[in-house]
């Protein structure tokens, strides 16, 4: 089973490679940011408090996204394996992630990281606003996301580092260049 953690700041262009993978390789698509939006489109208990905490450019709590996870990762015990986009967002979710997948006889095979500018990011994300309708796609929710990414998120680099399956990926450029590096990399962890 494939197992590969797709990391990288807001706007580094996860969602956009992501869907291009999960074809290429047959791999279940675990998107936090998707499944949230699912939850507040429907306006389940869960997506109302949700909605409330991403429209301040907030993370939602650890248990509601690893529950999330975990429910879909059972579910999908028959697949080729799991692509995750947007979590782990915390060196926490990361460890309990670890115990999920040990739970279920898996392990990350690998972590490939976008790497892009902030500068762009933001640039890419006000456009991305103009166009998407996503409501956290504004500037004071850009700039704040950006404060969580960095005291947060960040730091689930250096853990994955430690465990030596971090591979860093240029994600600046265009699409179709940055995901024939992307499955490059899949295709050299496949062989292993």
């Amino acid at each position: 089973m494939l197992n590969i953690i797709l990391f990288g700041p807001p706007g580094a262009g996860k969602g956009t490679q992501s869907q291009q993978l999960k074809e290429k390789y047959n791999l279940t698509y675990l998107s936090t940011g998707d499944i949230l939006r699912e939850e507040m489109a429907a306006e389940t208990e869960i997506g109302k408090k949700v909605k409330d905490i991403i429209s301040k450019g907030g993370l939602v709590s650890d248990e509601i996204v690893v529950s999330i996870i975990r429910g879909r990762v059972e579910a999908n015990q028959k697949s080729a394996g799991f692509l995750f986009d947007g979590f782990p967002r915390t060196v926490r979710q990361a460890e309990m992630l670890d115990g999920i997948m040990n739970e279920f006889s898996l392990k990350i095979n690998a972590v490939l990281s976008l790497e892009v500018p902030e500068e762009i990011l933001i640039n890419r994300m006000i456009e991305r606003g103009k166009t998407s309708g996503r409501a956290d796609d504004n500037i004071d929710s850009i700039k704040h996301r950006f404060v969580e990414y960095n005291e947060k998120t960040k730091p689930v680099l250096a853990y994955y580092e430690k465990q030596g399956n971090l591979k860093g990926i240029d994600g600046v450029g265009k699409v179709e260049d940055i995901f024939a590096t992307l499955c490059n990399e899949i295709d050299k962890i496949s062989k292993k």
